[in-house]
């Protein structure tokens, strides 16, 4: 791996994002200069933020704003970190990922997105951490934490999300292209995250039915009228790396 920044997004309560730059900066304080927080436009600011967007863009233009950025300033790599998430387990958190994702290649070859397991996810079982695994070959990730190739990205012609400002889905569909491209999803089970789902969405009024309703048109037009049982299909189809 070249170079890798973390980026939390920032939209919401100061204090929920405080919460993981923290836990991230006394983790690996000599990468703090590459543990950066983008406000997306958030109603309370986030003070010391390494970008503040004027309005704000939802997940997947924060998203796109950030690779594209960081993309030019030389990055390798993304990760991604929603900030109602918090990491279980070990210190070193940044550094144990660099780690495990060039373990995770030597086992499978180029990784496109890399996330970590979680303790639940009410949406997409496969993201659940096995105790005691390493790696689960998924066909796509839950965007909650992804670490993104560079280079997948670009070969992706960046993120899909032109009619669905939002972001719900874009995650998965976005995801999902990596083995198409030539690269590999991954999970890992040594990497673990708590994830609170839809703190902030839930703190916008009208915002969870908005982005529901763009959700069911962006992924019927990419996976058909049936695209919740192709989820599933796809969830289904992963395989333990041990």
């Amino acid at each position: 791996m070249k170079r890798l920044f973390v980026v939390i997004l920032h939209y919401g309560p100061v204090s929920r994002t405080r919460s993981i730059h923290q836990q991230l900066l006394a983790s690996d304080p000599f990468r703090k200069d590459e543990i950066l927080v983008y406000d997306n436009a958030s109603p309370e600011p986030y003070a010391g933020a390494w970008m503040r967007s004027e309005h704000n863009l939802y997940w997947a233009g924060a998203f796109e704003h950030v690779m594209r950025t960081l993309a030019d300033q030389g990055a390798s790599h993304v990760w991604f970190l929603n900030n109602d998430v918090t990491f279980v387990g070990p210190s070193g958190l940044v550094e144990r990922a660099v780690l495990r994702l060039a373990r995770a290649e030597r086992l499978v070859g180029p990784v496109g997105v890399y996330s970590p397991a979680v303790t639940r996810n009410p949406y997409h079982p496969q993201m659940v951490a096995r105790k005691g695994g390493q790696f689960r070959l998924v066909r796509y990730v839950d965007g909650i934490a992804p670490l993104v190739n560079v280079e997948f990205w670009r070969k992706a012609g960046g993120i899909d999300f032109e009619d669905n400002a939002y972001g719900y889905g874009v995650d998965v569909w976005f995801s999902s292209r990596a083995h198409e491209l030539g690269f590999a999803c991954v999970v890992d089970h040594q990497a673990v995250l708590r994830h609170n789902y839809h703190s902030t969405a839930r703190e916008v009024d009208g915002f969870m039915q908005k982005a529901a309703a763009a959700e069911l048109r962006y992924l019927t037009q990419r996976l058909g009228a049936g695209y919740r049982e192709a989820l599933a299909v796809m969830a289904a189809d992963c395989r333990e790396l041990d």
